[in-house]
């Protein structure tokens, strides 16, 4: 069986948010956690796959990871405290 990309979900205290994706998007997130269900044995909504696809997304960007480890004020990416403050506004 093909191994997929993203595994067992682990249980966190949940920040929300509330976004809008394409009909496309959405079909493939129905069909990709129904895979995955399949393959945990777990029944999973899609809506609870977003994050661990996201967080997979950013671990494995390595552009992202050379910003984050760039010293203060040379990468151009916001502090915790306005990324904090856009998801709240958002």
């Amino acid at each position: 069986m093909t191994r997929l990309k993203l595994g067992p979900l682990v249980d966190e205290t949940p920040v929300k948010l509330t976004i809008e994706v394409p009909a496309a998007v959405h079909r493939d997130l129905i069909a990709y956690a129904e895979l995955l269900a399949r393959e945990t044995g777990k029944t999973i909504e899609p809506a609870k796959i977003v994050a661990p696809m996201l967080a997979r997304f950013m671990a494995t960007d390595r552009g992202f990871a050379k910003l984050r480890r760039a010293p203060s004020g040379s990468s151009g990416t916001p502090s915790a405290t306005s990324r904090k403050d856009q998801a709240d506004s958002g």
